[in-house]
C-alpha cells in the first residue's frame, strides 16, 4: 500500500506527479526545485526575454530548494532530521559545487543522510539545482 501526499506550501509540480509518496515508513519525494508556490518566480534567477537563463545565484536557489524540501517533509508528517538519502542534480558542477556543498553542510550539520551529487545537462524549468529525497515517516 502507498499513499500520495501533496504539500500546500511547496511549488506546484511541473508534471503529473505528487510531491511525495509514502510506502510503509518511507517517504519518497519527487524532484524538488527552488521555484516558489503560486508563481513562476525562481529565487536567484534572471531570465532573458526568450525565457533562457540570463544569470542565476546558486546560493539563493540552494536556500529555496532546502526550504521546499522541508515544507514537503513537514506537510507529509515527516521532518528534516528524518532524511536518509538525498540525490542532488546540478546543472553546473564546476561553478556551483563548492557553494552548494558549503550551504548543504549548514543545513545538514546534525543530520547527515547519504548523498549523491550528479551533474546534468538541464532541468525541466530554468533552475540550477534539484533534490530527490527519501525520508522516514511515522513510527521509527
Amino acid at each position: 500500500m502507498s499513499e500520495v501526499l501533496d504539500s500546500h506550501r511547496a511549488p506546484e509540480p511541473v508534471g503529473a506527479y505528487p510531491h511525495a509518496r509514502r510506502v510503509g515508513n518511507l517517504l519518497f519525494l519527487s524532484g524538488v526545485g527552488p521555484r516558489e508556490r503560486g508563481t513562476k518566480s525562481i529565487p536567484g534567477v534572471t531570465l532573458n526575454e526568450d525565457g533562457s537563463i540570463a544569470s542565476y545565484d546558486i546560493e539563493a536557489q540552494c536556500h529555496s530548494v532546502f526550504k521546499n524540501v522541508k515544507s514537503i517533509l513537514e506537510d507529509a508528517g515527516s521532518d528534516w532530521m528524518n532524511l536518509v538519502d538525498v540525490q542532488v542534480f546540478l546543472t553546473n558542477m564546476k561553478d556551483d559545487f563548492a557553494t552548494y556543498n558549503r550551504i548543504y553542510k549548514e543545513y545538514f550539520a546534525e543530520n547527515q543522510p547519504c548523498r549523491t551529487t550528479i551533474e546534468i545537462n538541464c532541468l525541466p524549468t530554468p533552475i540550477a539545482i534539484e533534490l530527490k529525497c527519501i525520508a522516514t515517516i511515522g513510527d521509527k
